[in-house]
């Protein structure tokens, strides 16, 4: 994952998560709330899996910074878990990871592999969610789905799922300091990586712009729609067998 430890890049940020709180009525601010624990799970199982694919590899500085962890207060980035839950993109806080550590076979690729970790570990947790809800919605009574705890959770599952998906993506956007970046940049060449490595500021802004104008939304839209109609497919066969 990343941070933005630019104070113009945070002060921008603020303004859109203050603007996106003065636009809520009080039934966007309650369904908000029912975000809160999907934006919990994705951020920490993103963050583990960043944690526990370095250590794998062989480099232990996650474990030693108690990374290696499902606990959230150990990866929630405020600023990150506010992006998330008002604007539909976040991040939590950076695992750092020392590349020398890793086993000498791995030092190729290790980056890239602990980069791919996060996102990946999004898309599996939309799976086992959206299993979970497919479980539901089949065996479930009508009483469970016409209660208030029935419909919350079903709510909660939803949005859990959609926020997987959401930040798997949205990660694997190939510009720093995304972790789409980490495993993309392995293919370049040596001059380009230095070149990008130096202007990485730029890329920030780039990415604000994108994200301002709704470029975003154009690209990670029909990526999350045939990611989720992919998994929900996968489950409805699964389910089938039962």
């Amino acid at each position: 994952m990343f941070s933005f430890d630019k104070r113009a890049v945070y002060i921008i940020l603020a303004v859109i998560v203050i603007f996106n709180v003065v636009n809520m009525g009080t039934a966007g601010l309650l369904s908000l709330l029912l975000t809160i624990p999907g934006v919990i799970i994705a951020i920490s199982f993103h963050e583990f899996a960043h944690a526990w694919m370095a250590v794998k590899l062989g480099d232990d500085t996650p474990l030693r910074q108690g990374r290696l962890s499902l606990d959230p207060l150990k990866h929630l980035d405020p600023i990150g878990i506010l992006m998330l839950m008002f604007c539909g993109i976040g991040w939590g806080r950076p695992v750092q990871i020392d590349s020398s550590n890793f086993n000498p076979k791995y030092r190729r690729n290790g980056e890239a592999l602990v980069s791919l970790a996060g996102p990946l570990m999004n898309f599996i947790l939309a799976f086992v969610l959206t299993l979970i809800d497919g479980l539901i919605l089949k065996f479930a009574g009508d009483t469970f789905f016409v209660s208030t705890t029935g419909k919350v959770i079903l709510t909660m599952l939803q949005t859990a799922i959609i926020m997987n998906i959401g930040l798997g993506v949205f990660n694997l956007i190939p510009l720093p300091p995304l972790d789409g970046s980490k495993i993309f940049i392995r293919f370049m060449p040596y001059n380009v990586r230095n070149w990008i490595y130096d202007h990485e500021m730029w890329f920030y802004m780039a990415f604000l712009v994108i994200w301002i104008t709704n470029l975003s939304s154009i690209i990670i839209t029909p990526i999350m729609t045939g990611i989720y109609q992919g998994i929900v497919t996968v489950v409805k066969l699964l389910l089938s067998l039962f």
